[in-house]
């Protein structure tokens, strides 16, 4: 039987609402594109149930609903996003460091490539700080959901 640590917040009373998730719409930019002034819609979301991952949200197109949108979604470590704010991390297909003063740069590395985006520093902060209010650093494996991790790898609801 698994017992919640005393550390653990109190669940919520029936009939409470909670808090699952952050979103943050920013505006980004590709500095080593041909088009490097060109800003482009994206979001920053944190959910509760995978309380390690940032995912950085590509609305690709417009749509008659927010539900019929198309989108493209780089899950990675949300403790990578915190920790390349101030100084180069990351080894694998996301790698994030400090750019030009008051940006944030996001390297994703793909199958056709790599591209570089520049997020504003402050709205990573931001996104951050909601993160880290809903989950804080430290108490992740607690609250870490395993069905909505594996039903989000597949590629279907929980």
């Amino acid at each position: 039987m698994w017992v919640r640590p005393e550390t653990d917040p109190p669940l919520p009373q029936e009939g409470a609402l909670t808090q699952m998730s952050a979103v943050r719409p920013i505006t980004v930019t590709f500095p080593d594109s041909s088009l490097p002034d060109v800003p482009v819609d994206v979001e920053l979301r944190f959910d509760v149930g995978l309380p390690y991952a940032a995912c950085l949200a590509f609305l690709l197109s417009p749509a008659d609903s927010e539900a019929d949108r198309p989108e493209l979604c780089w899950y990675f470590s949300r403790d990578l996003l915190n920790e390349g704010r101030h100084g180069p991390v990351g080894e694998g297909d996301v790698r994030v460091r400090p750019g030009a003063a008051g940006a944030v740069l996001i390297t994703l590395h793909g199958l056709d490539g790599r591209v570089v985006l520049s997020a504003p520093q402050d709205a990573v902060a931001a996104f951050l700080a909601d993160s880290f209010a809903l989950v804080p650093a430290g108490s992740e494996s607690g609250r870490l959901d395993i069905d909505t991790a594996l039903a989000r790898l597949r590629g279907t609801s929980s």
